[in-house]
């Protein structure tokens, strides 16, 4: 795993992309420089009633110019990420990153792979789906309006699903995989709870390997507080119960490692 930097990382730019969804490149070098698809970072607002940071999971990585992108959901009102929503240009965020693991690249080189994201787990996929050299089916779920999918169908094939009809298929991401008769040799997947069970047991009942990315509330990012634990088949040497820390073991999981 990389060593994780503390850098105040410059805002290079700030855009409303959807109803409450934000992107936002910072200029980091030292973090974009060790930072892999899948990781997340955390963000430190200057408001000093809001002591812990918050998560938002790595966009999209230029290792190159020293940059990242992150594309986060505003979740109300003075709420950190609605801090981090009036950011402009040229300002200054104190980030921690990398944190946690990536999606494993090497299993899914030169096979036929299926990306399938859901709700604000859609951005995390943009760079796996950039660094990795597959056969790509792109499934995206959304409740009603779509962000970033034009980004994704330069990198495969992409279909999406939509819970109002709006766009693509009406229903869930599995919804638009049977309609459309998506197949794979391997899931990466990263959305909200239900979504990633409904993909588990699809890829077990398809008997296709699957990774799973969590979306799970955190405290601390770095595994100290054992606020973000899921279930797991495996003893965790650290509490020696059946836990998994998702900021530190995770987020990224095999699928049959973790009870969702």
């Amino acid at each position: 795993m990389s060593c994780k930097r503390m850098e105040q990382a410059v805002v290079i730019s700030q855009d409303r992309i959807a109803p409450d969804i934000f992107s936002m490149w910072l200029q980091t070098e030292e973090i974009a420089s060790l930072a892999v698809p899948g990781q997340f970072l955390s963000l430190y607002t200057e408001d000093k009633s809001k002591l812990l940071p918050r998560p938002i999971s790595l966009c999209e990585i230029d290792e190159e110019k020293g940059r990242l992108r992150v594309v986060y959901r505003v979740t109300g009102a003075n709420t950190g990420t609605e801090q981090f929503s009036r950011k402009v240009a040229g300002e200054k965020i104190k980030v921690l990153g990398p944190l946690g693991n990536g999606f494993p690249l090497d299993v899914g080189r030169g096979k036929k792979v299926c990306l399938i994201g859901g709700g604000i787990g859609v951005p995390p996929l943009l760079e796996l789906a950039r660094q990795l050299e597959a056969d790509l089916q792109i499934v995206m779920g959304y409740r009603d309006r779509t962000f970033l999918a034009e980004e994704f169908q330069k990198y495969g094939t992409l279909f999406v699903a939509t819970e109002d009809g709006s766009a693509g298929t009406k229903g869930t991401v599995l919804d638009a995989i049977r309609e459309q008769a998506v197949s794979a040799e391997l899931i990466y997947a990263c959305g909200p709870a239900p979504m990633l069970r409904a993909v588990k047991q699809y890829a077990e009942t398809e008997n296709i390997v699957c990774y799973v990315s969590m979306e799970e509330r955190m405290a601390c990012g770095i595994g100290a507080c054992l606020a973000c634990i899921c279930q797991s088949k495996e003893v965790d040497e650290h509490s020696n119960v059946h836990n998994k820390r998702v900021c530190k073991d995770g987020p990224v999981f095999l699928s049959t490692e973790v009870e969702i």
